[in-house]
């Protein structure tokens, strides 16, 4: 319950129905999964109904420079407001600073991805975030 496994778009474009049924059997054991990267490949709104996503994450490409792009939010609008009508989570990437953070809310991504929130940390960080012993295995 507490895995999540992201897809790219790039990866659909191959996708077979062994994919898809391989996808689903993952929703049964309680796998999240999410469609990674949305916007920037080929995107399709056929993949949102086709495949069992839990979550939408708008690329970082269209989060990062938020303030300065006049056609980002033009796209983050109907993005967020296509989720919450397929009832799929969307998240926007990117997000490094209070600014994007509050300009994505408002169209309704209720979560967000990036260095605003943490740094990326190396494994051993996160085993004592975590609380973990050194010598355990985060997998087991």
């Amino acid at each position: 319950q507490r895995l999540e496994l992201e897809f790219t778009e790039r990866v659909l474009l191959e996708a077979s129905e062994s994919t898809l049924v391989a996808m689903r059997q993952l929703k049964e054991l309680g796998v999240s999964i999410s469609l990674d990267d949305f916007g920037t490949g080929y995107s399709s709104l056929s993949y949102l109904r086709k495949f069992p996503f839990d979550k939408i994450k708008i690329d970082q490409s269209f989060i990062r420079d938020l303030g300065d792009d006049t056609q980002a939010p033009p796209i983050i609008r109907p993005v967020a407001s296509l989720g919450e009508g397929l009832q799929k989570l969307v998240v926007a990437e990117g997000i490094e600073t209070v600014a994007p953070l509050a300009l994505v809310r408002r169209p309704g991504c209720p979560q967000g991805q990036g260095f605003f929130f943490g740094d990326a940390l190396p494994s051993l960080a996160i085993r004592a975030r975590l609380g973990c012993e050194q010598s355990r295995s985060l997998v087991a």
